[in-house]
C-alpha cells in the first residue's frame, strides 16, 4: 500500500458546489502543480508526523572544488562592493550609476547559475544563494536587481524548461548583463491567475502570437531587454483558462514602459508598468507549450523564492553586528545597554534566528545541488515565509536598539559627523521582503495546500461527488486501510530523536518528532470536524503551517550546527547553546499555536470585518 505522500490522484477536490470562477481558479492551479517526488520531503513529512531526518542528518555539504570556486567569486564581488557602490547613495538618487551595472556584468553576476556553455559562471545554487547573502549586506536595490534578473526573469525558466535554441538565443545575453524580467501581476491580478486579462492569440497566417494587454509591478522592466510574459490564450474557454508563458524582446514595437512604480523602500528599484498593443511575438519565443505558463511560473518561483531569505542573512548579520556593537558601548543606568535584560533578550533572539535563517537556505540550495529534481515547494516556501518574516523583526530590532541613530537617515547621521550605520535604509528596504514573490499570506496557503495534498489524494475521492461511485467505493477502501494503521501510531511514544543527531541534540530532537505527531493528528481533526469547509479556515491553517515552519527550523538549525561543529568551522559550545536557545524559543512558539487552534477569537474577529466591510 503506497503512503499518501506516493499516491497522486487527480480530480481530488469537489468543486460540484463552486462558483464558475472559483472553480476556474482552484482548476488552473491543481492543473499547474508540479507532483511530488516518490520519497516525498522533509517539509511535507512534518505533516505527517514522520519526520524525514535523513535528509539533514548528515546535513548537505558543498564540495570542496564547489566551495572555492563560490569563494572566489564571492571574493570578487565583495571587493567591488566595498569600493564601487555607495549604497546610501544609490538610495539618495533612485538610480544605479551605469558603472555599476557594468561592473557586476564584468563579474559575471548577471550569470551566477547560467552554465559556462552559454557565457555563464555556472556556479551552483548554494553559491548563487551566498552571493545572495553577500549583497544583502550592502545593497538592497543591487539584491533586487539581480534577483529579480536571475531567480525570476528570463535565466530560470529557460534552464528548466527553455529549447537548445532558447537557450542559446538569450543566455548569453543574460550572462553578460543584458538585464531580464517577469511579467505575471496585472492592474487586477495579484495571486489569482485565473483572471489573467493579458491575452496571447494566434494568427493562423503569419505563426506569430499577438500579444495584448498591461502588466503592473513589474522588477527590472524599465531596464530590462527582454522579459517573460504570462499570458491568457485568446481563444481558450473563459471558464477554463489556459495561460502561457512567452518571452518578449522590449524593443519589439507595441511594448511600453508607461509609468515607473517608486516605492517606500527600494529607492532605485525599476521597477514599472509595462503596455503590449498588438505585439508579435514568434512562436519560438512560447516556452513549453501553449497552457503550461503557469506551471513555468510556479517551478520558477519555488527555486527563486529562496534568494529573498538569502538576502535576509545578509541583512541581518549586518544588523546583528550594529546591534552588538551599539549594545556592548552605549551606557545606560550605569551599565552597556545589553547588559540589561530586554535588550539582551533581543540580542540573544536575534543571533538565534539569524543562524536559522542561514540553516533553511543553505539546507534548501543544497538540496537542489544534490538533484535538480528535487521537491522543495514546501521547504522554500517554509525559508521564504519565516525567514522574511523573522528577518523583518530583527531590522526591526535593531532600529529599536539603536534608538533615534536607527531612526536617523544615513544623511542626517553624517551631516552632525555621527557614525553612519543605515539601519533606517535596511528597515525601509527590507518591508518588502514579506510581500516579494508570494507575500506570507498566499505562503501560508501555498503550503496548507500542500499539507493537505496527501490527505486529499487519499480521503477527497471518497467526498468528490463528481466521481462515478465505483471510484468512490475504492477510495473509501484505500483510505480506511491507511488511516487504520496511520493514525494508531501517531499515538505511540516517540523514544529516541533518530539516527546520527549529536549527543547535545537528541533531546530537541525527539521533541521536533513529538511535536510533528501532534500537529499530525490536529491537522487530521481538524479535516474531520469542518471537511470541505477547513479550506476557509485560513487562520486556522495558518496556525498549523506556522507551527511546520518552526519544527524546519529547529531541524535545519541542529542538522548545520552539527555539520560545522564535526567539521571543526564553529566554536560547540557557543553553537550548541544558540541552537538550543532556539529551539526552546520555538518550542514555547508551537505549544502558543497549538493552544490557539482550540481556544481564540478567529468566529468573532471573522464576523466584526464582515460588518466593517458591508
Amino acid at each position: 500500500m503506497k503512503s499518501p505522500t506516493e499516491t497522486s490522484t487527480p480530480n481530488v477536490i469537489d468543486t460540484s458546489k463552486m462558483s464558475p470562477e472559483e472553480r476556474a481558479a482552484l482548476e488552473l492551479a491543481e492543473a499547474s502543480r508540479v507532483e511530488a517526488g516518490p520519497a516525498g520531503s522533509l517539509g511535507s513529512s512534518l505533516f505527517l508526523g514522520k519526520p524525514l531526518f535523513e535528509s539533514v542528518f548528515p546535513f548537505p555539504v558543498q564540495t570542496v572544488e564547489d566551495e572555492d570556486q563560490g569563494d572566489a567569486f564571492l571574493s570578487r564581488l565583495e571587493a567591488f562592493l566595498k569600493e564601487h557602490v555607495d549604497a546610501d547613495e544609490i538610495d539618495r538618487t533612485g538610480e544605479i550609476p551605469d558603472e555599476v551595472i557594468e561592473g557586476l556584468a564584468g563579474l559575471g553576476a548577471f550569470g551566477i547559475k547560467i552554465p559556462r556553455l552559454y557565457g555563464g559562471l555556472g556556479l551552483s545554487q548554494a553559491n548563487y544563494s551566498r552571493a545572495a547573502m553577500l549583497l544583502g549586506k550592502y545593497c538592497g536595490n543591487l539584491t533586487a536587481l539581480l534577483s529579480a534578473h536571475q531567480s525570476i526573469g528570463v535565466p530560470q525558466p529557460l534552464l528548466v524548461f527553455g529549447t537548445e535554441e532558447q537557450k542559446r538565443k538569450f543566455l548569453p545575453r543574460c550572462a553578460a548583463g543584458e538585464i531580464s524580467a517577469f511579467a505575471l501581476t496585472e492592474p487586477n491580478v495579484g495571486s489569482d491567475p485565473a483572471k489573467i486579462e493579458t491575452t496571447a492569440a494566434l494568427d493562423a497566417e503569419t505563426g506569430d502570437y499577438v500579444l495584448n494587454g498591461e502588466k503592473l509591478w513589474c522588477t527590472n522592466v524599465v531596464k530590462a531587454g527582454v522579459i517573460v510574459v504570462m499570458a491568457r490564450m485568446a481563444d481558450c474557454n473563459p471558464k477554463r483558462p489556459e495561460i502561457s508563458a512567452f518571452l518578449v524582446e522590449m524593443n519589439t514595437p507595441g511594448v511600453e514602459v508607461t509609468h515607473r512604480s517608486r516605492f517606500m523602500g527600494l529607492k532605485a528599484l525599476y521597477n514599472g508598468v509595462v503596455k503590449f498593443t498588438d505585439v508579435r511575438i514568434p512562436k519560438e519565443n512560447l516556452i513549453l507549450e501553449e497552457g503550461r505558463g503557469l506551471k513555468v511560473a510556479l517551478t520558477t518561483l519555488n527555486t527563486g523564492r529562496i534568494t529573498l531569505p538569502a538576502a535576509c542573512v545578509g541583512m541581518a548579520k549586518r544588523c546583528l553586528e550594529w546591534s552588538t556593537e551599539w549594545a556592548g558601548r552605549r551606557v545606560q543606568w550605569g551599565a552597556p545597554v545589553g547588559r540589561h535584560d530586554a535588550i539582551a533578550q533581543k540580542l540573544a533572539k536575534m543571533k538565534a534566528d539569524t543562524f536559522a535563517i542561514e540553516a533553511m537556505v543553505r539546507l534548501v540550495s543544497l538540496l537542489v545541488d544534490q538533484d535538480k529534481k528535487s521537491d522543495v515547494r514546501i521547504e522554500a516556501a517554509f525559508a521564504k515565509m519565516w525567514g522574511t518574516e523573522r528577518g523583518w523583526e530583527i531590522v526591526n530590532d535593531t532600529m529599536q536598539i539603536r534608538g533615534g541613530r536607527g531612526y536617523e537617515t544615513a544623511a542626517s547621521l553624517a551631516g552632525r559627523g555621527d557614525e553612519v550605520i543605515p539601519v533606517e535604509r535596511f528597515l525601509r528596504d527590507s518591508r518588502i521582503n514579506t510581500i516579494f514573490e508570494g507575500s506570507s499570506e498566499i505562503m501560508r496557503l501555498l503550503i496548507a495546500r500542500e499539507a493537505l495534498d496527501p490527505h486529499l489524494n487519499l480521503g477527497g475521492p471518497v467526498l468528490n461527488s463528481t466521481l462515478p461511485m465505483r471510484e468512490r467505493v475504492s477510495a473509501a477502501v484505500r483510505s480506511a486501510w491507511f488511516y487504520g494503521r496511520w493514525y494508531p501510531a501517531l499515538w505511540l511514544p516517540v523514544l529516541s530523536g533518530g539516527a546520527g543527531v549529536m549527543p547535545e541534540f537528541r533531546s530537541d530532537s525527539r521533541k521536533v518528532k513529538v511535536m510533528s505527531r501532534q500537529l499530525a493528528r490536529k491537522l487530521f481533526h481538524a479535516m474531520l470536524r469542518y471537511g470541505p469547509k477547513l479550506e476557509k479556515k485560513q487562520v486556522l491553517l495558518g496556525r498549523f503551517v506556522e507551527v511546520g515552519a518552526e519544527l524546519f527550523a529547529m531541524t535545519a538549525s541542529m542538522g548545520m550546527a552539527q555539520q560545522l561543529i564535526e567539521s571543526g568551522k564553529a566554536d560547540r559550545r557557543d553553537l550548541v547553546e544558540t541552537v538550543r536557545f532556539f529551539n526552546r524559543t520555538a518550542e514555547g512558539k508551537v505549544k502558543d499555536l497549538f493552544r490557539a487552534t482550540r481556544r481564540n477569537a478567529d468566529a468573532a474577529g471573522y464576523e466584526i470585518a464582515k460588518r466593517m466591510i458591508e
